[in-house]
């Protein structure tokens, strides 16, 4: 069946041009909104695919959109196509206002720059966003994973809003009055405006320039604004009215309330914790006894010497430190709930060199990264390697200084230790979370990629490292799998690199596989090979665990579990119920159970290897978790011989 006549190609087709037009546009010149904006509309390029795909079948005669969409796919086309069309146009005004700058430094119209730029990024956002979480996606056909991915972009989005949200109910009336103006509308009379409104014109201006609206019509959206948002005082001013000749009862209720709420924020649960300073943790990490400390409090406890786990007094085996992501989450989204400011991590690591915080001396050691000299820039590299280990201050000083693209030109040097300090340096220089967004602006993951293919093998573990450390950043996780032969020079590194590398390799494709489509690429990147070795090396318990845990991740996915269960994961697993440690019993139960969930045939193949009587053991000895998943495990079994 055709396409409906409503929804048309070429709609689609000027959504296609506006995205490639404005993921291309060079902003190396430019300030960071410019960047920003680039990058968020070059994640949408996947959802373009999928909306060609939509019109490509429907002209084919292969089916339409849903017959009764929630959003009128005309109507969320174009607000796609209004948000993106003023976002072209904000690109065109600052490369226009650069060639200004340049062209005469002294002009005073451009004092009011900065602050402009940043009233049109802000509403973009919001505008974006707002189109973005109004879209058809059902009627397209668009798949669960891309709607993910458009998800992450819209976070990012709100998250850049929410650094100033004050302007949010403005931009919504505007947004509500140029509506109107393409519909003609507008109920207002032109009028002058007094000096009261100063203010606000300020922050309307910008917008409507950015829209393209003619000078014609700005006062007249201009006074129809005021007269909503007066519309609102009164309305408020009413509700306010109503609210104070309400009995004494909504007063009592309002303190119960306040009370409870107060209550809520300062009743930590126990989890979220440190088992030794009794505060919330503000960066978790895992023992290998599996306990939960926060990282400063129990790297003190190992540095005097201990080498038992404080809370459970049994022998560390190990003395690695594992994030503990999923807990961080947790921590982060109860803040959120309850108001309060979540933890962030010490500003300051408390080292510094000679030169460490000396501007004019880091200055200095950067330019010696352009030497010509390959010994001067080799040295400069190691030393800006040394320096951005130390402390935040010299991470902000180095890349201030212009250190990073400086740096990913240096990834491609013929000279492998030039090469390893580079990329050590933007490991580094990465664990300051602005760092992480200029390194991926500088070009950095295609060039890191390269380095995991054909670097020395310290290389090769820093550039997984780095990896890893960008891809804490949630739409870096979609910007790095997408990137061709990065999960297969991980997939490459877990299997032939050093013990290191291995580690290294593990955890960064964890973090990519928090991503659902990373998943599938991992999987067919060939990881399920060495992650069944790593579980049939007894002789590492921690490289276990690591396999367990991607693992845990990967059987999520429908697809990667058909493909677990195909690579005779199922017998190593069981062997694990049998002989592993207690946090490996619990992760093999766990994993074993997320594959035999609607999936009779694996459900018969363990009770045909014998798993009933592990996993009865398993209740009776394994930990809380392991008790839970072993038990549901036995009921399937249970019901599989009624049956």
């Amino acid at each position: 069946m055709a396409t409906p006549p409503a929804v048309s190609h070429t709609s689609a087709a000027a959504l296609s041009h506006l995205i490639r037009h404005i993921s291309t546009t060079c902003t190396a010149d430019l300030r960071p909104e410019y960047h920003r904006l680039v990058r968020k509309v070059s994640l949408l390029s996947h959802l373009l695919d999928e909306i060609d795909e939509f019109f490509s079948r429907s002209e084919a005669g292969g089916g339409e959109g849903s017959s009764a969409p929630p959003v009128d796919p005309v109507d969320g086309l174009d607000q796609l196509l209004s948000a993106l069309r003023a976002a072209k146009r904000f690109l065109s005004l600052g490369r226009d206002a650069r060639t200004c700058q340049v062209a005469d430094s002294h002009n005073v119209a451009n004092d009011t720059v900065p602050d402009k730029i940043s009233v049109q990024f802000k509403y973009l956002m919001w505008q974006l966003e707002k189109a973005l979480g109004n879209f058809p996606y059902n009627y397209f056909g668009i798949s669960e994973e891309i709607q993910e991915q458009v998800e992450l972009v819209r976070a990012q989005m709100k998250r850049e809003i929410k650094k100033e949200s004050s302007d949010v109910k403005l931009f919504s009336e505007l947004h509500h009055v140029l509506t109107s103006r393409q519909t003609g509308d507008l109920q207002s009379n032109l009028s002058n405006l007094p000096d009261e409104h100063h203010e606000l014109r300020e922050t309307v201006l910008p917008v409507l320039e950015i829209h393209d609206v003619p000078d014609s019509d700005v006062e007249r959206i201009m006074q129809d604004l005021i007269n909503r948002l007066d519309e609102i005082k009164i309305s408020n001013s009413l509700t306010m009215e109503e609210k104070s000749t309400t009995s004494g009862k909504s007063e009592s209720v309002k303190k119960t309330q306040e009370k409870v709420q107060k209550g809520d924020t300062i009743t930590i649960p126990e989890d979220f914790r440190c088992p030794i300073s009794l505060e919330l943790m503000r960066d978790p990490v895992i023992v290998s006894t599996g306990q939960t400390y926060e990282r400063a409090f129990i790297q003190r406890w190992i540095d005097n010497g201990n080498r038992t786990c404080p809370k459970t007094q049994q022998k560390l085996q190990n003395t690695t430190l594992t994030p503990n992501y999923v807990l961080r989450s947790l921590i982060m989204q109860w803040c959120e709930e309850h108001g309060i400011d979540p933890p962030t991590r010490s500003k300051s690591d408390g080292f510094s060199l000679e030169v460490g915080g000396d501007r004019t001396a880091i200055e200095s050691i950067v330019r010696s990264l352009s030497s010509t000299s390959p010994d001067d820039r080799k040295s400069a590299a190691a030393e800006i390697r040394s320096l951005a280990k130390r402390s935040t201050d010299n991470r902000i000083l180095l890349a201030e200084a212009g250190a990073i693209p400086a740096l990913v030109s240096l990834l491609s040097s013929k000279d492998q230790k030039t090469q390893e300090h580079a990329v050590t340096s933007l490991l580094n220089l990465s664990i300051y979370d602005h760092n992480k967004e200029l390194i991926i602006l500088a070009g950095a993951i295609i060039p890191i990629v390269q380095v995991l293919h054909i670097g020395s093998m310290e290389a090769r573990e820093n550039a997984a490292a780095a990896i890893f450390s960008l891809s804490l950043v949630d739409e870096n996780k979609i910007t790095i799998g997408s990137t061709p032969g990065a999960i297969e020079a991980l997939v490459e590194l877990l299997q032939t690199g050093s013990a290191r590398g291995r580690k290294d390799a593990a955890t960064a494709l964890f973090n990519l596989c928090i991503y659902q489509a990373n998943k599938v690429r991992a999987v067919r990147a060939g990881i399920l090979l060495p992650l069944i070795q790593m579980l049939q090396d007894s002789s590492n318990n921690g490289t276990i665990d690591e396999a367990l845990t991607i693992l845990s991740v990967l059987v999520s996915h429908q697809e990667c579990k058909l493909a677990i269960a195909k690579a005779n994961t199922i017998p190593v697993l069981i062997d694990l119920l049998r002989s592993g440690q207690p946090r490996n019993k619990e992760n093999a139960a766990a994993i074993l159970l997320a594959l035999c969930k609607k999936d009779i045939e694996n459900l018969a193949c363990i009770g045909r290897l014998g798993a009933l009587i592990p996993l009865t053991e398993l209740t009776k000895t394994g930990t809380d978790r392991a008790k839970r998943k072993a038990t549901s495990l036995l009921e399937h079994l249970s019901k599989l011989k009624v049956m």
